[in-house]
């Protein structure tokens, strides 16, 4: 027979409803609790978990009768750090936080310390690891078929960030930066792909296209909008970032490449289904994996193409799906965590350096194991 998990949501913005529709898919997965103090947010939230009982803050769902045996964090940015340490304190339960986890230096040492001492599992939301596509090229590379993987280039080009709760994601603040909010997927999948620590981050950023003409409490947002970066690792390898968001008009909005000194590997993800226009280009295109030989020479091609629930189910190419179905196994069958608070901090202090070299025109080095930099 199953287990029965019962979860607690905090946050159930656009991100939130994903997390919700995805662990409606998982059988024995049942969330019976919500965090969420706007209302139109927590409208849109009972639709999809009806019998949910509503919070307007964690104290109160602290404080309540309501049992629970896990926790999914899908507030802003800014919240999680704050968040996670209560719940530290005061929980011995399960926590699946989204990315990024912290947003500052500050809060990256104190989520580490108190981190070590939580007797559950705690799992970092990096859902590009989970990317059918994704996972696949992951995969290839592992089975030597590249060699000795040598360079790693992600590039990101993409549609402007969306409208959220009272814009919140419109300034570095409260969001860490884009390349911490946005790309902090990115240095996660890179320390996972090459295999080691980043020593160096250098970042030439623009805020040049999106959200000038827009001010909140009379202030501009300051968030830049497309970005190069370029990585060096502890192994020997590098790895760059080729970041623009405001070109939602592409085929794909990931393309990721590996070249070692046996082949190229490339991996090609379409964005959100929701956005492509299938009344003028028809059917959303298929993600696909990409390998071209040195000898014989020949590209091969392959679809990689998503079941179509589970795609539906979110806007990140059904990898929100396999990431919750991989925290159950974590909790119900001692499953191994697959993205530590460890892997999200390190993921967040290259996306904090690279904002930092950005600012100051210069490379940033990373020590202390990746959990630092100057």
């Amino acid at each position: 027979m199953t287990k029965v998990v019962r979860y607690g949501l905090l946050g159930s913005g656009m991100m939130g409803q994903e997390h919700l529709r995805n662990i409606a898919l998982i059988e024995g997965a049942t969330v019976v609790a919500l965090v969420e103090p706007d209302a139109e947010m927590r409208a849109r939230s009972l639709d999809l978990v009806p019998h949910a009982r509503c919070y307007d803050t964690l104290e109160q769902l602290l404080n309540s009768d309501t049992e629970l045996d896990a926790l999914v964090i899908t507030t802003p940015n800014y919240q999680h750090a704050d968040q996670l340490l209560q719940l530290f304190e005061r929980t011995i339960l399960p926590i699946l936080v989204e990315k990024p986890v912290v947003t500052s230096q500050e809060q990256a040492a104190a989520v580490h310390h108190a981190a070590a001492n939580h007797p559950a599992p705690v799992w970092v939301a990096m859902e590009y690891r989970y990317m059918p596509p994704v996972a696949r090229f992951r995969e290839q590379i592992s089975a030597g078929d590249l060699g000795d993987l040598k360079m790693l280039a992600i590039r990101e080009h993409r549609f402007p960030f969306l409208e959220k709760v009272q814009d919140w994601n419109r300034f570095n603040h409260k969001t860490g930066g884009t390349l911490v909010e946005k790309c902090c997927h990115f240095f996660d999948l890179m320390r996972l792909i090459v295999g080691g620590e980043a020593i160096r981050v250098y970042a030439s950023t623009g805020q040049d296209v999106n959200h000038l003409e827009e001010t909140y409490d009379g202030k501009t947002p300051d968030i830049i909008d497309n970005a190069y970066v370029i990585v060096d690792f502890a192994n020997g390898k590098r790895a760059s970032l080729d970041l623009n968001m405001f070109a939602e008009g592409s085929r794909y909005q990931e393309e990721i490449c590996a070249i070692g000194p046996k082949a190229k590997l490339e991996c090609f993800v379409p964005g959100p289904g929701r956005f492509w226009p299938t009344e003028a280009l028809g059917a959303a295109p298929i993600p696909k994996l990409v390998i071209s030989p040195r000898d014989p020479k020949g590209p091969i091609e392959l679809d990689i193409p998503v079941d179509e629930t589970i795609l539906a189910a979110g806007d990140h190419n059904g990898s929100t799906y396999y990431q919750h179905l991989g925290f159950f196994k974590a909790i119900t069958e001692e499953g191994k965590v697959d993205v530590t608070v460890e892997d999200g901090l390190k993921a967040v202090i290259l996306g904090l350096a690279a904002q930092e070299s950005a600012r100051t025109g210069r490379a940033i080095e990373i020590f202390d194991s990746g959990l630092n930099y100057r």
